[in-house]
């Protein structure tokens, strides 16, 4: 995918960041709008403050886009520590319970992390950002209430254990993992600390890839503010679907959004383009019509 570097406020598409570690994904989101010097910006899954990676974010009508892209599948590089539980399943909360590793083994660990691939039954961290009656999970918690999220299935599809470092006070185990959309790497990390009765919280988290968008096509907040590089709106709608070129005719009735009788298109989304290479719209097959499912245009 070409990048782009002749951007101005008007122009309509995605930035890949490389997060850092202190800032939360509303701070990139208010750098980014700087930048790009208009205030139609958003991103597409949150990143805690201490993580790093790949963060997607949408400028003017490609805010729109983020919504239809296949962003459900997520990698991340994370260090979890054995022998101490925390209050926010990760290294900023306060210790709560403590245990010696002695016992815990390479092998114990990972007969473990077997449990936890494929389709998984999972309590989200209490500081996630699920809503309770309204309210964020993480901000009941931080005013001190009581919360009790539901379990809910995801899948990690891949859960490597690339190095396992024991020392006096505990073992950090560095993992890498495939997962779906909703899974929360604290929570695996939390939840291996408990199947091997330690206590575990994750100390280092890295997204790697999101979708089709991985770190090759990452930029630190630094590098975008010498030079913009900057993903077209085109471009990603014409590498991420199926393309269908119209006539003039058909791109007239694109740009309004009305349907198209007996154009055969594929199952699922097709970008639809018009004669001059314009990105128009999102149609889908319904029956034996096209029909769109968002347009961009008019």
């Amino acid at each position: 995918m070409e990048l782009s570097l002749d951007f101005t406020p008007a122009s309509d598409g995605i930035v890949v960041v490389d997060k850092p570690s202190g800032l939360t994904s509303h701070t990139v989101v208010a750098r980014i709008r700087k930048l790009a010097g208009t205030r139609k910006v958003g991103h597409a899954g949150t990143l805690d403050p201490m993580a790093t990676g790949v963060l997607i974010v949408g400028i003017n009508r490609a805010t729109r886009l983020l919504g239809h892209l296949q962003l459900a599948d997520k990698s991340y590089d994370a260090t979890i520590r054995l022998g101490a539980a925390t209050t926010t399943d990760d290294a900023e909360g306060e210790v709560v319970a403590t245990a010696p590793v002695d016992g815990v083994t390479a092998d114990a660990i990972a007969a473990a992390v077997d449990g936890f691939r494929g389709e998984i039954s999972q309590v989200p961290s209490k500081v996630s950002a699920i809503k309770v009656d309204g309210r964020r999970a993480y901000d009941l918690v931080r005013a001190g209430e009581e919360v009790e999220l539901k379990a809910r299935t995801v899948t990690v599809s891949r859960y490597d254990i690339l190095d396992v470092r024991p020392d006096a006070d505990g073992i950090s185990v560095d993992v890498s993992v495939d997962c779906s959309s909703g899974t929360y790497i604290r929570a695996l990390a939390r939840d291996l600390g408990t199947e091997l009765g330690v206590g575990g919280h994750l100390t280092a988290l890295r997204r790697t890839r999101v979708g089709s968008f991985d770190l090759s096509m990452a930029h630190s907040l630094e590098s975008l503010a010498t030079t913009f590089d900057w993903l077209p709106i085109a471009d990603v709608a014409a590498t991420t679907f199926p393309r269908y070129d119209a006539d003039d005719a058909e791109a007239a009735a694109i740009r309004t959004g009305r349907p198209l009788p007996g154009l055969d298109l594929e199952a699922g989304q097709t970008a639809m383009f018009g004669p001059d290479g314009t990105f128009l719209a999102l149609y889908e097959p319904r029956g034996p019509v096209a029909k769109p499912t968002a347009v961009f245009v008019g």
